[in-house]
């Protein structure tokens, strides 16, 4: 038997379980949108169940994601500091626990814990994925691997209320049952290994929240909360000037997501070829040309073309901004691409807060002014590429 058989067999196996590795790197960012939305859908069934109102069951939302918001400004850090392999699968390990806990809650007290504590582990998870994606992908394709990362969060984004739909005709508890099971394989498949050396010094928040981070992280904020951020103000107008039933607002909100689907991974390609600064810019002034028309147009078909294509448009804004961050030359990448995320999600988060009152007074201007602030902001505050 030749001396190099052993070895020729562990050359066989260290591909597939890297090929394996990276299927479960693109399923997490699959998972972390999914298990944020699956009660979007299921809120009154949650809340008949729990012995709650559908408002008090909406909860359940906040709940996930202001924990997950909050930790993401330092989870890349810390990870990268603990160890991204160890990290994200004590994370999933959390993140089964949690899901479990959702799946047996007999009280909206305990639901409401574990959705917390969900969230708190998905914010580790994201960044990192993110980081070991970019540490996994030669450079010059950059731009691809994270446009098809991008594709998976759309997915995961846009399936979610529909899968916990379906499962709520049988037990809405069957999703976080599912959500338990897929992070616990998730977690012992685990990340690919860095070839990288170690860093000689801890990783520090201070690296991550210098000036080139946080202008990607303005840019990632209004392309978020001026694009997908605004699904709520349509969803008023499409009630209150057009009078379309909770299934047809649903259905066409979606379009927005399927549109990422469709699209992230070839601008990814795109950018590979252009650069992340000019595929921004070209989400952030397109994207606020198609906000206006969602906000001005007068017929529901032409709304939902627009509403479409700004899908589009805002992942050549958010692949963009990760294909900055993680592309540039400064430390602590983990710690930035988090610092960038979690102004994306704040974008979203605040959204609401400061554009209801607006629209309460014109409808219009509630549309007009995150578009005309994408237009202007985000192509200036990004930083020029090197």
């Amino acid at each position: 038997m030749s001396k190099n058989t052993p070895e020729e067999g562990g050359s066989t196996q260290r591909p597939l379980r890297l090929r394996l590795q990276l299927i479960a790197l693109y399923a997490g960012g699959f998972l972390g949108p999914f298990g944020g939305g699956v009660v979007a859908s299921i809120l009154p069934e949650i809340g008949d169940d729990l012995g709650v109102g559908p408002s008090a069951a909406a909860s359940s939302l906040t709940a996930y994601l202001l924990p997950f918001a909050a930790l993401m400004l330092v989870s890349g850090t810390l990870g990268t500091r603990w160890g991204k392999v160890r990290t994200v699968r004590i994370a999933y390990g959390v993140y089964v626990f949690a899901s479990l806990a959702c799946f047996l809650a007999p009280t909206l007290e305990i639901f409401l814990a574990a959705r917390v504590l969900q969230g708190s582990a998905n914010a580790f998870t994201t960044p990192l994925l993110l980081a070991s994606l970019a540490a996994a992908t030669p450079q010059a394709r950059l731009g691809r691997a994270l446009g098809a990362f991008g594709a998976f969060q759309a997915a995961g984004q846009s399936s979610a209320p529909l899968i916990g739909g379906l499962a709520a005709e049988f037990d809405w508890r069957l999703a976080f049952l599912v959500i338990a099971v897929v992070a616990g394989i998730l977690g012992a498949v685990g990340l690919p290994k860095s070839e990288a050396p170690a860093a000689t010094t801890p990783a520090r928040l201070r690296d991550a929240l210098r000036p080139e981070v946080l202008r990607i992280g303005i840019a990632a904020l209004l392309g978020w909360g001026a694009l997908g951020g605004l699904s709520f103000l349509l969803a008023f107008r499409f009630e209150d000037e057009f009078g379309l039933s909770p299934t047809v607002r649903g259905l066409l909100l979606t379009v927005f997501g399927v549109a990422g689907i469709l699209s992230a991974r070839r601008i990814g390609i795109l950018i590979d070829r252009i650069g992340a600064r000019s595929s921004v810019m070209i989400g952030a002034l397109g994207g606020a040309v198609l906000v206006s028309v969602v906000g001005l147009a007068g017929l529901v078909p032409v709304i939902a073309i627009a509403w479409f294509v700004a899908g589009v448009a805002s992942q050549f804004v958010l692949v963009g901004v990760n294909a900055a961050v993680l592309g540039s030359a400064g430390p602590n990448r983990g710690g930035a691409v988090s610092v960038v995320q979690a102004m994306r999600f704040g974008g979203a988060a605040l959204a609401p807060l400061a554009l209801t009152p607006i629209y309460d007074s014109s409808h219009a201007a509630s549309f007009l002014i995150p578009a005309v602030l994408l237009a202007v902001v985000a192509p200036l505050i990004m930083p020029k590429q090197r």
